[in-house]
């Protein structure tokens, strides 16, 4: 997918990807089953938008789950000049980044699950098209590892990525404990994050340095809105990975709460039960997490409380391209 051609690259899905291989993407792709139908569904209007398109990983890296299912990560970027219309997102003309982090299970050397979030955000926010609430944390290209070590190179190292999949996951029934528990002290942060750790969050909630910015630019707000997370645990289902000083996590969905309280992103306490879905990499450094890259499908989470975004943002900018009114749709 570097040089992006479309005979060379359904070849290669077919290569790699069982024929009846399920394929689940961000909102509003939804489930796909087959290497043709995920083409046809993801990538053929993306490279019609983009055609100039090429992929760069930053992260890859591969191991078993506790349970024993194998599987790769992917995280990166697609990029090139944005012409036409993408899922009615306006067209720029200049160079466009879309973030991804992309989870293959495989079975007998071939792919038989796909989980994957594409950050479309990110795109509405390049085109100046975004339709919600302005992010609390940075919004920027979001970069690959500092230490440019993230491509990792097998033979998988059992102990080390099983002592970094053990720290993840200490770390998480730690961050459980706040708010049911006790004030933030409970989670014993500075034990498990470099002082200089780096949360790179999905567009429309932003990046946060150090665990001042994590908290003051996600988490405070997260739980403010959202305090029974983690009360679900036993409704939902985590895959569980690592392989030398990386981890990763992939659930579909993996994560339940309610929104109450305070609200959230600007949406107001609506009291309705979600689920989210999250993919996350973490770089551990000294024995403590230094990076953590983070995706949520909140397209999806939008749309489980009725919030159609994508409509809300052709509504924002049906005059900037040549809408036609009786579709609401961009015509090129």
């Amino acid at each position: 997918m570097y040089d992006f051609e479309e005979g060379t690259v359904r070849a290669a899905m077919r290569a790699v990807f069982a024929p009846d291989a399920v394929a689940r993407l961000a909102h509003p792709f939804g489930e796909m089953h087959g290497p043709e139908a995920f083409y046809d569904r993801a990538y053929a209007p993306l490279l019609a938008a983009i055609p100039d398109l090429e992929r760069r990983d930053t992260i890859v890296m591969a191991g078993p789950t506790p349970e024993g299912a194998d599987w790769v990560g992917c995280g990166g970027y697609y990029t090139g000049t944005f012409r036409a219309p993408w899922m009615d997102i306006p067209p720029t003309g200049h160079m466009v980044h879309l973030r991804f982090h992309e989870f293959f299970r495989f079975e007998d050397g071939r792919v038989v699950a796909f989980q994957a979030l594409w950050d479309l955000p990110e795109v509405m926010m390049q085109a100046g098209a975004w339709p919600m609430q302005p992010s609390l944390g940075r919004e920027w290209h979001v970069p690959g590892p500092a230490t440019q070590d993230g491509l990792v190179p097998g033979p998988w190292d059992e102990a080390e990525g099983m002592a970094s999949c053990r720290h993840i996951i200490d770390m998480l029934e730690h961050m459980k404990r706040h708010p049911a528990r006790g004030g933030p002290e409970v989670m014993e942060m500075p034990r498990f994050w470099h002082e200089r750790m780096t949360w790179y969050g999905p567009s429309g909630i932003g990046t946060g340095r150090g665990i001042r910015g994590f908290r003051n630019w996600h988490q405070i707000p997260f739980l403010k809105g959202m305090p029974d997370r983690g009360a679900y645990v036993d409704q939902i289902e985590y895959h569980f990975f690592g392989d030398r000083n990386y981890a990763a996590v992939t659930g579909w969905p993996d994560m339940i709460q309610t929104i109450t309280d305070d609200g959230w992103l600007g949406i107001p306490p609506v009291n309705r039960r979600i689920t989210m879905r999250s993919l996350d990499f973490w770089r551990l450094e000294g024995g403590r997490i230094r990076e953590n890259w983070v995706m949520v499908d909140l397209l999806d989470m939008y749309a489980q409380i009725g919030v159609d975004v994508l409509a809300r943002m052709r509504e924002f900018n049906k005059a900037r391209l040549g809408y036609d009114p009786e579709t609401g749709r961009a015509v090129a």
